[in-house]
């Protein structure tokens, strides 16, 4: 993508991965727009990077999702990228009962989310010269951690909506990018220091240099042999993996 000269839309962007971003392309001399639930937390960023702006958005709330996006299209006529970037992590038991209010906020958030978002936004999108939509998804959309069954499904979601995304869109000015990031230490789960979590500023160091180009998805040497598809491998890593997160617990 485009890295410099645009006006970009980030959910989810007081926090972590999101507020790390809108930074970054803050300054890189981007107009960088941020939303989240909390007005408190828009304002802490704005004071911490004058220039970029904070919007509330409750990104479950379809009814909030309209009317940000009318205030978008209206107050920033140059918006030419979204970044789908917010998103819940809860954890579950896929083998016993599931909580059915937090399974539903789960897809509220991470999935019908960004297609409601996008779906808003995409006709002002197509008229742009030059536009692009970012789908922040996960490596676990590739390799499912057990105890966030809801989430790492949710995300594998938005993978294959932006597969298809992309190819509606092949013939416009929009483009569409995914990043999938690897466990990252940010509070998503818990900030730890956990050695095999990602610093967040090499994360965005590498993310970065990945959107600059036209790749159509963003990842990181480091879980690239997670995102080539390991075929008739998969139960045994997916196995493999959770084993090893059960010896090894996140903290949480």
């Amino acid at each position: 993508m485009q890295m410099t000269g645009n006006t970009i839309f980030i959910t989810g962007g007081t926090s972590g991965i999101g507020r790390a971003l809108a930074e970054a392309f803050h300054r890189r001399g981007n107009k960088v727009i941020i939303a989240g639930r909390r007005k408190a937390l828009l304002d802490a960023v704005s004071t911490a990077n004058p220039g970029i702006d904070g919007i509330e958005l409750d990104i479950a709330d379809p009814a909030d999702i309209e009317r940000v996006a009318a205030k978008l299209v209206r107050d920033y006529p140059s918006l030419n990228v979204l970044v789908n970037n917010a998103g819940i992590m809860p954890f579950d038991d896929a083998g016993g009962a599931i909580d059915d209010t937090v399974s539903r906020k789960i897809i509220d958030t991470n999935l019908l989310g960004p297609i409601r978002l996008t779906s808003a936004l995409i006709e002002h999108f197509k008229r742009k010269p030059r536009a692009t939509i970012i789908h922040n998804t996960s490596i676990l959309a590739y390799l499912p951690l057990a105890v966030t069954a809801v989430y790492s499904a949710s995300k594998a979601a938005l993978h294959s909506y932006a597969l298809s995304q992309r190819f509606m869109l092949r013939e416009t000015s929009v483009t569409v990018q995914e990043i999938a990031p690897p466990w990252v230490d940010t509070d998503l789960i818990k900030k730890s220091g956990d050695p095999r979590a990602m610093p967040l500023d090499i994360f965005i160091e590498k993310t970065m240099a990945g959107l600059a180009t036209e790749a159509e998805e963003v990842i990181v040497d480091d879980v690239r042999a997670i995102r080539d598809n390991p075929g008739s491998g998969e139960h045994k890593l997916v196995n493999d993996f959770n084993a090893s997160l059960i010896a090894n617990p996140i903290p949480i």
